[in-house]
């Protein structure tokens, strides 16, 4: 390695290096940013940062990352929620920053990519064909296996490709069955040591690269797999920065749940038939049969009681898998090809087993006490297709986040929606950090070292900072609440919403975005306004997102309707878009088990359910939405809010001071005027 500099430039003077190379200008937010994050890794003291959209927050997050990285000779892990950020960071962002900060550091900074193993090529599957038993019907369909087939033959082509094995640079993708068979899990893997390819893998190859990088760029989800597994997954770090910091709990979330069904039992009940004796093989799979009929008669939704008969059948899975571990016996010295056949197999076993006896365990404790909620899904009680299956997530992932994230490392959360209600304290209990109330402004003077250890524990030590945004809302952006309007219901966008949006749309030219609470919503507003408006409407669904994406964007007259990921995911700066529209204010639907198990579970700690959990989802994707509109600082518009309970309910003060401040008003007519006045001024 390249010797580094004993005393290396502040982090200020690299960010104007990196600036300067990126052909941007320094911003006030950006700065005090940049100093906030130096300030945190100095210290050890926790971060949560928001920065609005055009702050620049990753150079700000990256920048003294970098230099920590570089004078520590240490890795800092950079994690996303999303693939598209992913993207950014490894092809844009990072190899920029390397290239410009190499002369002033002495050395150039390295970066990779890391994630799960399930994101690779198998090149032992590939070359050995370990089959996966089909677990859909569809498979036996003459052109479900015909196109099965074409996708994993181009699989085994690409695999003499491909220099990574990643999944995501496979284009256009594959199906998920199509992955299945030429991937597997960690609890699948035979090892690098025993694989007769592990020199080659393309998995073992990236852990290699990342444990030698200074900057490694992951996602929530394999963060929570390195919180959640007895094993390390991330090269080791002592500071972790979590960009997209709003979408941590739901990704963790995710990651912790389980899932049981009868499906699962016959597959690791087939994976081990030619393993074991077939006598014990054959009761697991009895027992998958007798849950599928116990699943019959429980309804969609959460359990707040376990059935005796459920609860009867699910031991039956319990200890029938046990039995199927212990007859597989501990690992044997046998050729490859039986071994991986016994790893598929025991990892199905493990996940059968371990679910089931999570799902018995959650009810054990009173109601009030328990960890975990349970709830059952598809079946014939539901217009759903799929058949039946159990799950069960964790009520709380603030533990587990507390104790294994920024127990372990120095820890940045960022985003531009972090302060909800206008505090950071909302967020900051899910994520397991004690109360501040008020952001903090950083003390005078710089600190050199850590604090000492003391023998009372407050609690992890964090900070809130918000660094604003450069672009200025109220001028440039209106909130239209549409006070008028009937409070939504359950029948689908009332007539006099309907009248609204045509009226909106009309005024705009097109240029709209319509985020509605559900498919249902956006399905109706499509069929009903296309013969109404004189501007063409897309709606989510009729192709690819990025396509409807790409084609709203590319014509200004263009409308494009849909609902949850384009609430997040759309980046449309300029005239193409000036006029976002909301249909409800997105509150988590009443049935949903693991939403409606956290409010009670606050209400029976006397806290407020509805405003912590149900509200304060409601704020963050709105204010997520809300930011559609300013992807620049040149852009203008107009945010329609169509729901009436921002402007009337108690919790509407709490929600409006979620969202970027634009400017507010009611009246219908100043709206569709300024419409009408941008419109005029958008280029032909």
């Amino acid at each position: 390695m390249t010797d580094v500099p004993s005393e290396l430039p502040s982090v200020r003077e690299l960010l104007s290096h990196a600036v300067e190379a990126v052909g941007g200008t320094e911003r006030e937010g950006q700065l005090r940013m940049a100093d906030a994050v130096d300030h945190a890794i100095r210290t050890g003291e926790h971060l949560a940062v928001q920065a609005g959209t055009g702050t620049g927050k990753s150079l700000a997050y990256l920048v003294p990352a970098i230099r920590h990285a570089v004078a520590c000779d240490t890795t800092v892990v950079v994690s996303t929620a999303t693939i598209a950020l992913q993207r950014q960071l490894v092809d844009r962002d990072l190899p920029r920053l390397a290239k410009a900060l190499k002369k002033p550091l002495g050395v150039e900074p390295t970066f990779a990519i890391l994630k799960g193993r399930r994101n690779y090529l198998c090149l032992y599957r590939v070359h050995n064909g370990v089959e996966d038993d089909p677990e859909d019907t569809a498979l036996f369909d003459p052109f479900a296996v015909s196109r099965l087939g074409r996708e994993v033959k181009r699989l085994h082509q690409w695999s003499s490709d491909t220099e990574t094995g990643d999944r995501d640079e496979l284009v256009p993708g594959v199906s998920e069955q199509a992955w299945r068979q030429v991937s597997v899990t960690a609890k699948e893997c035979l090892g690098a040591t025993r694989c007769p390819v592990g020199d080659d893998c393309f998995a073992e190859l990236a852990r290699a690269e990342a444990s030698r990088a200074n900057i490694v760029v992951t996602n929530h989800a394999l963060l929570a797999i390195d919180a959640l597994q007895d094993y390390q997954v991330l090269p080791e770090h002592d500071v972790t920065i979590i960009d997209e910091a709003h979408e941590l709990v739901d990704r963790v979330t995710s990651t912790a749940t389980a899932d049981l069904s009868p499906a699962m039992v016959s597959t690791a009940a087939r994976r081990c038939g030619r393993l074991v004796d077939a006598d014990i093989a054959d009761r697991l799979l009895e027992t998958g049969e007798g849950l599928s009929l116990m699943l019959e008669d429980v309804p969609a939704g959460r359990l707040d009681v376990l059935p005796d008969a459920l609860g009867g059948a699910l031991a039956a899975v319990r200890d029938a898998a046990h039995a199927c571990i212990t007859a597989l016996g501990s690992d044997r010295r046998e050729d490859p090809e039986e071994a991986a056949k016994r790893k598929l197999a025991r990892s199905a076993l493990d996940d059968v087993h371990d679910t089931a006896v999570r799902l018995l365990e959650a009810f054990e404790d009173e109601l009030s006490e328990r960890r975990d909620v349970v709830w059952c899904s598809g079946g014939r009680h539901t217009a759903s297709p799929r058949p039946p299956a159990l799950h069960i997530a964790p009520l709380s992932v603030g533990g587990l986040l507390r104790e294994r994230v920024f127990g372990t490392s120095t820890t940045v959360l960022t985003s531009a929606t972090l302060a909800l209600g206008g505090t950071f304290d909302t967020l900051a209990r899910q994520w397991g950090l004690p109360p501040v109330s008020q952001p903090t402004e950083q003390a005078q003077g710089a600190a050199t070292e850590k604090p000492p250890p003391s023998d009372v524990d407050p609690g992890p030590r964090w900070r809130g900072l918000d660094v604003g945004s450069p672009f200025d809302y109220r001028r440039n952006g209106i909130l239209y609440i549409a006070g008028h309007l009937p409070r939504p219901g359950r029948d689908g966008l009332s007539q006099a919403a309907l009248d609204e949006i045509a009226e909106l749309i009309d005024a705009a030219g097109g240029r709209t975005l319509g985020l509605f609470s559900s498919m249902r919503a956006a399905k109706q507003a499509t069929e009903e306004l296309r013969d109404r408006v004189a501007h063409p409407i897309l709606c989510q669904g009729e192709d690819s997102t990025s396509l409807l994406v790409n084609k709203f964007a590319e014509d200004p007259r263009t409308c494009l309707f849909g609902t949850l990921s384009l609430w997040q995911g759309v980046d449309v700066p300029g005239p193409s878009l000036s006029l976002v529209i909301v249909d409800r204010l997105p509150f988590p639907r009443p049935d949903d088990p693991v939403a409606s198990a956290r409010q009670r579970a606050v209400e029976a700690r006397g806290g407020n359910g509805f405003l912590t959990v149900a509200a304060t989802h409601a704020a963050l994707l709105l204010a997520q939405g809300v930011g559609r509109l300013h992807r620049a600082s040149s852009d203008k518009g107009v945010v329609a809010v169509l729901d009436s309970r921002l402007a009337t309910a108690r919790y509407g003060g709490f929600i409006r001071a979620s969202l970027p401040p634009l400017w507010p008003t009611q009246r219908a007519d100043v709206v569709r005027d300024a419409l009408r006045r941008l419109d005029a001024a958008a280029p032909a």
